[in-house]
């Protein structure tokens, strides 16, 4: 279960509702549909495909039944199931209301506004109008003045895919960028565990990695375990087969390892950017072209729409910790110094109605206003 939720006064609810409304105003206006998912939802869906930090801040219950249920802890997946019931090919949707996430020390309901674009196939494009719609909306909300920092999982995920890493190591690259880790925490191969050279990691080395997944997960289920920490029973195998797959492997090689520092090492200006990995493509070998081009055409609809591109900056190791982004990521922040989070954030998530059960990928980006993370002057 979560930790007990904080008091919440009525005054802050309305005001975080009053600034809500004027964002939600810029959504409407433009032809999102207002949708409002239910409050209850399965867990499944957060276990498997949202990042650590929303996994292990869940409230938790229970349905008659005995199925697990959480309160919402944001809104893209259930809106994502919403989409998918409506059998709509093209659809764009807007919401406001709470999230639920247990912070120590503080209410865990928190008030959100924001809109899911699904179903176009101008990508970039639509990239570009959903980041333009957010700031506009955070600015009408009373956000003031926002830094805005980009970033680009497909890039992110070329790169490493075209450095030949093991799908592990890949996962592990991913994750551990996502979280903010140094580079050679990352890929510290000392943090095997006590039974890394127990039976099971040596049998599981030798099997193939659908069988060896199901074994695990067939184990687990006749254990009774449902989540660990908040992992799901198929994120536990697959941490199970990194751990065997490891064991066997020599680990990065100088050059791999290079290029890699070199990538996470760029940053600042888009334009900059591009051309700093379009070099670091051609002297490495990294077949990138696509996601570069789509980079750079994004950048062109970004300033098209008259933002401030100049002002962006990008990060190459900047993808964000949740599970389910594919492309474009962002995030705003205060220019005041003493703010530390993103007041919007969000990005491209084509994979997410795959893994949710739709036949096949939908194009799909959205974002989010966190409106408690306003300054108490923008509420008044």
């Amino acid at each position: 279960m979560g930790r007990p939720m904080g008091p919440i006064t009525s005054i802050g609810r309305e005001a975080r509702r009053a600034a809500g409304e004027r964002a939600f105003g810029y959504f409407r206006d433009a032809g999102f549909v207002h949708v409002e998912p239910a409050i209850l939802q399965s867990t499944a869906p957060f276990l498997d495909m949202s990042g650590e930090d929303v996994r292990g801040r869940l409230f938790l219950t229970a349905g008659p039944e005995g199925e697990e249920l959480c309160l919402r802890p944001d809104f893209t997946i259930p809106v994502c199931l919403l989409h998918l019931q409506s059998g709509a090919r093209e659809a764009r949707y807007a919401y406001l209301g709470p999230v639920f996430r247990a912070r120590a020390g503080a209410e865990g309901e928190l008030m959100q506004t924001g809109l899911e674009s699904f179903g176009r196939r101008d990508i970039e494009a639509a990239d570009a109008e959903i980041l333009g719609l957010a700031l506009e909306a955070a600015d009408a909300a009373g956000a003031g003045p926002l830094k805005v920092r980009i970033g680009d999982a497909r890039v992110f995920d070329g790169v490493i895919s075209a450095l030949g890493l093991p799908e592990y190591w890949r996962r592990r690259v991913r994750r551990g960028v996502a979280r903010g880790l140094p580079l050679e925490k990352v890929l510290d191969r000392g943090g095997l565990t006590p039974f890394s050279k127990a039976g099971v990691l040596a049998a599981l080395e030798r099997a193939d990695h659908d069988g060896a997944k199901a074994l695990v997960q067939d184990l687990l289920s006749i254990a009774g375990i449902s989540t660990v920490g908040g992992r799901s029973p198929s994120e536990i195998a697959d941490r199970f087969l990194e751990q065997a797959a490891s064991r066997g492997d020599s680990g990065l090689g100088a050059e791999q390892m290079h290029a890699l520092e070199r990538f996470l090492s760029i940053s600042g200006h888009p334009d900059a950017a591009a051309r700093a990995l379009r070099a670091l493509a051609k002297e490495a070998g990294l077949a990138i072209d696509k996601a570069l081009c789509s980079f750079e055409e994004r950048t062109g609809f970004l300033a098209a729409r008259g933002l401030a591109v100049d002002e962006f900056s990008y990060g190459a190791g900047f993808v964000r910790d949740l599970d389910y982004y594919t492309g474009f990521v962002f995030e705003a922040v205060s220019t005041d110094p003493a703010a530390l989070k993103p007041i919007l954030g969000g990005g491209r998530y084509d994979g997410l109605a795959h893994k949710l059960g739709a036949a096949q990928e939908t194009p799909a980006v959205g974002a989010a206003i966190w409106l408690d993370r306003l300054k108490a002057e923008a509420l008044s």
